[in-house]
């Protein structure tokens, strides 16, 4: 079914000047096409003189590229991932030349690189180099001028990939130099080649700096555009067609790169394959319950032998400082859930135990060996990031052994263990896929099973079910649940899933402004969470206040009555379960403490109950959970009056 579009007809005003533009820049070309004398064109291009200078115009123009390609893709990489004062300085350095007018250019390389310009002399009696009025003088000249177009388009294309890509290959021991060769280039090849494209085109092209630096020797230094110039004097129909073979030069590289010559990398998808996106369970990857927790058979890998060979065990111990100001001390196979709001320093705490980040700094120990000093590529701390951070350009088994090959594992020792990871995992059959052939569920185990294969001695997860459905990330939890019991270091796993948070981990750690508020066992933070927020996250509803002589003076105001008081004066936090919360369309009468008439604001599904949000003006807002049968025949709707009660008894206060 096609989609309508809405056509808008732009106003005169603005429609004229478009096409008078347009005109403008079309008519030159038209004359080119008009004035060519399209029965001798074979002659004059075939010319020993054109055929010279075109021969002379491609080896200054693909050495320039080289050239370029040398120097300009450090800089780009420099300009989009280093901060460095001056920066905005060499970017204008870099788009000078795009700006100035090419004779001024020629004129400021001869003042430069001239027999006496600044560094002519010490060039030609060091090196005997000369390169005014000779061909590696228009090579310069043509550099000069051509390698802008490499560095921006570069430059865009590495502004457009997002980093965790990098950082996930050196969290799983991929030196820069690797990282650089292995990923980044291979993500940005769109706009590098476009990039390479166009400055080719431009040192073909080129005139002015030419004439200006190099001068106009036949042979060596004359190239087509300067070619042109001389016919025009005495040949113009010579002239115009040689211009027509430059035109169409510069055609044929635009049409090619159809626009795309800043934009940004694409994640390429394998010929003829379309993306996958059945969840349906694999067959390999055991029960799809999530309360199974019986791991699936298998023989002993080559993970599994390396894993001992390396030692086996590694306990933690970390010292944050920095926005992140924390101690944590953890045994070998603990799982530790990092919970909190937004803004609380959990994606900052796993960037600092992995080096990337100035925001926190993190003295860490893995088992005996300390790895402070250590840049990432050699922490042998691999991270998970949320979104799997897969390289869609390589296929799922050379994903998984990329941290392998890092390591230096022979090419069919790693491809032989990446494989058995992941048919552990369940995926093994989709080994040769690349990411965008995969659905959610089976990417964030190719990205398990990617950081599992890389031996790390810390494994570091950032929410790597969250982009999951429900019935998918169940099945994805019961197999990171049952690979993590046989991993001999420590997990770290960033959720704000209650569930996740309470099947996976052995301690929980909630954090409030990069600080620790509560490192506990599930079942202690779920009993008396420390935090309002893990509270509700837990579907709890949470005061706090201050303890007084019956109950608690809540902070939004009014007074809780409980059981069991603490201390007058103390900070605490009042916990009360939903389902602990009565609702009634009159005031209840009997024993309950706590009665508040209140208005329903919202209603939800949770499983075969609904929760009810009931606002009040004395008390704070409180969630109830009743069953659908008991709210037909109370005849909750928005907006419905309400009267609640909560029993003295069903309040839990935790001191802060």
């Amino acid at each position: 079914m096609s989609r309508l579009r809405t056509r808008t007809r732009p106003p005169l005003t603005l429609a004229l000047p478009a096409l008078l533009a347009v005109a403008f820049l079309l008519l030159p070309l038209i004359g080119i096409l008009v004035r060519t004398q399209w029965g001798d064109l074979g002659a004059h291009l075939g010319s020993p003189g054109v055929v010279e200078a075109l021969k002379l115009s491609l080896l200054v123009s693909l050495w320039a590229l080289a050239l370029s390609l040398l120097l300009g893709v450090p800089l780009a990489w420099l300009l989009a991932r280093v901060p460095f004062k001056g920066k905005a300085l060499v970017r204008s350095l870099v788009l000078l030349p795009m700006v100035l007018p090419p004779t001024v250019g020629g004129v400021a390389l001869l003042l430069g690189f001239g027999r006496r310009g600044l560094l002519g002399p010490w060039l030609e009696e060091t090196f005997g180099i000369t390169l005014p009025f000779h061909t590696s003088g228009a090579v310069v000249a043509a550099t000069f001028v051509a390698m802008p177009f490499l560095v921006i388009s570069l430059e865009g294309a590495l502004g457009g990939l997002k980093q965790s890509y990098e950082e996930t290959a050196a969290s799983l021991g991929a030196s820069p130099v690797r990282v650089f060769f292995t990923v980044t280039l291979p993500m940005v090849a769109p706009g590098l080649i476009a990039g390479a494209a166009l400055t080719w085109a431009r040192a073909l092209g080129e005139f002015g700096a030419t004439i200006t630096f190099a001068g106009n020797l036949p042979g060596t230094t004359q190239t087509l555009p300067l070619q042109v110039y001389l016919l025009l004097q005495d040949q113009p129909e010579a002239a115009t067609s040689v211009s027509l073979l430059l035109l169409a030069i510069a055609m044929a590289v635009l049409i090619a790169l159809r626009g795309r010559w800043t934009g940004t990398p694409v994640a390429r998808e394998a010929a003829g394959a379309p993306p996958v996106i059945d969840e349906s369970p694999d067959p390999a990857a055991g029960p799809a319950t999530d309360t199974d927790t019986a791991a699936p058979s298998h023989s002993p890998s080559a993970s599994e032998s390396a894993a001992h060979e390396a030692g086996g065990h590694w306990p933690l111990h970390a010292t944050v400082t920095g926005f992140n100001r924390l101690t944590l001390d953890a045994a070998p196979g603990t799982t530790i859930a990092v919970v909190g709001e937004n803004g609380a320093g959990k994606t900052t705490l796993l960037r600092a135990l992995l080096g990337l980040t100035p925001r926190a700094h993190a003295d860490l120990r893995l088992g005996d060996t300390d790895v402070t000093a250590l840049p990432p590529h050699k922490r042998q701390v691999a991270w998970v990031p949320q979104d799997g951070a897969l390289f869609p350009h390589l296929s799922a088994l050379a994903n998984t052994a990329y941290g392998l090959r890092a390591r230096r594992v022979p090419r069919a020792d790693a491809r032989r263990e990446a494989q058995a990871w992941l048919d552990r995992l369940g995926v093994g059959h989709l080994a040769q896929r690349r990411p965008a052939q995969l659905s959610g569920g089976q990417a964030q185990r190719v990205a398990l099973a990617r950081a599992l294969a890389a031996r790390p001695r810390l494994l570091l997860l950032d929410e790597p079910l969250a982009a999951l459905d429900q019935t998918t990330r169940a099945r994805v939890r019961h197999t990171l649940r049952t690979h993590l019991a046989g991993f001999g270091g420590v997990c770290l796993i960033v959720t704000h899933d209650p569930v996740e948070a309470v099947s996976l981990a052995d301690r929980v750690l909630v954090l409030a402004d990069g600080r620790a508020l509560q490192d506990a066992p599930p079942s202690e933070v779920t009993r008396h969470p420390r935090s309002p927020w893990v509270a509700r996250m837990l579907g709890r509803n949470a005061w706090p206040g201050i303890a007084s002589a019956d109950g608690l003076a809540l902070a939004e105001g009014g007074r809780l009555v409980v059981a069991e008081a603490l201390p007058e004066g103390a900070q605490a936090l009042a916990i009360i379960a939903p389902e602990a919360v009565s609702v009634h369309r009159d005031r209840p009468g009997g024993s309950p403490r706590n009665v508040w008439q209140g208005t329903v604001r919202e209603i939800t599904a949770v499983g075969s109950r609904l929760r009810v949000l009931i606002a009040s003006a004395g008390a704070p807002d409180l969630v109830a959970e009743i069953t659908p049968e008991a709210a037909a025949e109370l005849g909750i709707v928005d907006g419905a009056d309400v009267w609640t009660s909560v029993k003295a008894t069903e309040v839990t206060l935790v001191r802060l």
